[in-house]
């Protein structure tokens, strides 16, 4: 079975995405795909600077992520554009990394994290569709303590997607995670122990 997992910023993807490999599941991170896209000499890298500048690259001819991550944040055509270069590299890496552990671990649970997966319309790859999802209060407490923001920066990069309310509605299944680590655990496990007798 193959599970898309998504959520809002500050939500706990991570997370919960660290809680399911740690039960067996082979998981697929997209931001980290989308880090190795744009990794030192890489085409996406090089294709960014053209678009957004050299300003945007360090000394060591790196990524300078948090500042490409405030443009896009405040320009939506900025964001479409970053999109247009990464999109396409991050799906077929997906695509590949899924179909390679289908073959390799045909019994295990594959996981992909997604964060963006309501937004640009992936959720008919998968089977099921789980959202962590936590309330808007601590979904804003969490990013400014956790990105050092502003009440105001923390709400507009909120705001910037899709609701989790939203998300919840969507959802095949939903992990509340606005309580402790250990409440968030238990429900993990939990559905991770009824897919698993699925299979």
């Amino acid at each position: 079975m193959i599970i898309g997992l998504t959520g809002g910023i500050a939500s706990g993807k991570s997370t919960v995405l660290k809680m399911l490999a740690d039960l067996g599941s082979i998981t697929i991170d997209a931001d980290q795909i989308s880090r190795e896209a744009t990794k030192k000499g890489s085409q996406a890298l090089n294709e960014i600077k053209e678009v957004f500048g050299k300003e945007y690259i360090d000394k060591n001819g790196k990524l300078k992520r948090e500042a490409l991550g405030d443009e896009i944040f405040n320009d939506k055509l900025a964001k479409e554009r970053l999109e247009q270069i990464l999109h396409p590299k991050i799906d077929i890496q997906m695509k590949y990394l899924i179909d390679k552990y289908q073959k390799e671990y045909p019994s295990k649970l594959i996981v992909v994290d997604i964060p963006l997966l309501y937004e640009v319309g992936k959720e008919e790859q998968f089977n099921e569709v789980w959202v962590v999802w936590v309330d808007f209060k601590t979904q804003l407490e969490r990013l400014m303590k956790r990105n050092d923001l502003s009440y105001k920066e923390a709400k507009n990069r909120v705001r910037a997607q899709m609701p989790l309310d939203e998300k919840r509605k969507k959802a095949d299944r939903v992990i509340d995670n606005s309580g402790s680590i250990n409440h968030t655990n238990r429900q993990v496990k939990e559905l991770f122990n009824k897919v698993s007798s699925k299979e």
